[in-house]
């Protein structure tokens, strides 16, 4: 590992550099290595960085450690292409090289009141159960136009359970690669591991979910090693499930006991050892990867924890903020029951995200409040403030996360404008952004290129 070279752009200065970027550089080294496998070379590190293969990005953080996309754009301005998406999904696009993947449910028009599933459950907020049939479907694009290169139907069905009436989709989890499988996922609608051609190499049906308030499903898999890693809380028989990513065969499985979460997996190699850990409402636990054994567990998160944690400098940041606001910074390397310990680095109890994961950049720690353009950020290592609530006008409400690159930070309102900051404190403003329809998804940067996707469009958006 000593002769491996991540080029991950350097912010900080002085010997703060050598006591917290040091080893969340080791960290990211042992984290792809986790992913990629055992024999990898520098070359292939290389590649994961300088690609967008799961949701969050290639350090699991927001981050992009080679992007440099535009501050400025628009309809008309650094639009590289703009192309219109069938059906709905909230999910991220990855992308892998040339090739970008994308989820979506498209209604097909056909209603089956005689489906398995029909009528079975509601739609949240009183919307009624789901008659129409969807195609569930994953899309590969060629990156560098936006044109379809293959589509493929992975099921179609009526759901068995509808989803948030106002903000919800029926493909809100987004997929995940390793550079030669894509795996899609669609929860109720199963797991399917596929080649770039399209071709479908195994599919796994876990079950049925039944979401609290039929708010719909989303959370994503996360993929280390051989694994592939699936939580499973609803509103029954909790568990979480390792397959073997060749096989879709299990690995192992464990049962929990928790309320519905929304928040993916993260993993995280730290003292040698793979964990897997899962923010909820009753415990956020780690699990160890190679066995399921749980290594510890945590109190302290408030209701319907739907953000995903992030790590760095041996700690890892937890957060969720429904009916309350809870912000944990918890000290790796323990093990048993830590809530209320010194494991506990710092928190806090306000202004923490409702929908939006964080962004981890360096030492910064950003996030919104609740749903709302309130933006605080908060030096990762001590919890010092550094943005202090800062209200963003120009967006409206937000359910995207923020993402990184090259010293700027990308905040994304649901009212399509993109606020564009300085990656520093204090709280600087580039640019302002404003493109023609709503986004929910999150970002996606690889090289000089931001990818969005809008409530009908995705668009690529570059100099």
């Amino acid at each position: 590992m000593n002769g491996l070279n991540l080029s991950i752009p350097v912010r900080l200065s002085g010997s703060f550099f050598h006591r917290h970027l040091v080893v969340p550089i080791m960290k990211a080294q042992a984290f792809w290595l986790l992913l990629l496998g055992t024999s990898v070379s520098g070359a292939d590190l290389d590649a994961v960085e300088r690609n967008w293969p799961a949701w969050r990005g290639p350090l699991a953080n927001g981050t992009a450690p080679h992007g440099n996309p535009p501050a400025e754009w628009s309809e008309t301005r650094n639009l590289k292409w703009k192309i219109p998406v069938q059906g709905r999904g909230l999910s991220t696009p990855i992308i892998w090289e040339d090739r970008l993947f994308l989820h979506t449910a498209i209604p097909t028009g056909k209603t089956n009141s005689a489906s398995p599933g029909a009528g079975t459950g509601s739609g949240g907020l009183r919307a009624p159960a789901p008659v129409e049939e969807y195609q569930f479907v994953l899309l590969c694009l060629e990156r560098k136009t936006g044109r379809t290169l293959w589509q493929k139907t992975l099921r179609q069905e009526v759901p068995h359970e509808g989803h948030h009436q106002a903000d919800g989709t029926f493909a809100s989890a987004s997929p995940v690669t390793d550079g030669r499988r894509v795996y899609a996922y669609f929860g109720s609608r199963g797991l399917h591991c596929l080649d770039f051609d399209g071709n479908v190499k195994w599919s796994k049906d876990l079950g049925r979910m039944r979401i609290k308030n039929a708010f719909g499903e989303g959370s994503s898999p996360a993929l280390a090693g051989d694994a592939l890693v699936v939580n499973w809380d609803h509103e029954g028989d909790d568990f979480i499930v390792a397959l073997d990513k060749e096989t879709g065969k299990e690995l192992w499985r464990q049962s929990r006991q928790e309320d519905t979460s929304w928040a993916t997996p993260l993993v995280v190699s730290y003292n040698h050892q793979s964990q897997v850990i899962i923010s909820a409402t009753r415990k956020i636990r780690s699990y160890d990867l190679a066995t399921g054994k749980l290594l510890w567990e945590c109190g302290g998160m408030t209701q319907n924890v739907i953000p995903s944690p992030v790590t760095g400098g041996g700690l890892l940041h937890v957060l969720s903020g429904f009916r309350g606001s809870a912000l944990l910074a918890i000290r790796l390397g323990r093990t048993g029951d830590l809530t209320g310990t010194d494991a506990i680095a710092w928190s806090l109890k306000k202004n923490t995200p409702y929908v939006p994961s964080p962004l981890l950049s360096g030492n910064r720690l950003y996030f919104f409040s609740g749903n709302n353009a309130i933006l605080s950020c908060y030096e990762a290592s001590t919890g010092h403030p550094l943005i202090d609530a800062q209200k963003i006008d120009a967006l409206k409400g937000v359910y995207a996360s923020p993402v990184g690159a090259r010293g700027k930070v990308y905040l994304v309102g649901r009212n399509g404008t993109t606020v564009v900051i300085k990656d520093s404190d204090p709280f600087e403003i580039l640019s302002t952004n404003i493109l023609e329809d709503n986004i929910d998804a999150s970002p996606a940067i690889v090289g000089n290129e931001l990818y969005l996707r809008s409530h009908r469009f995705l668009y690529c958006l570059s100099e």
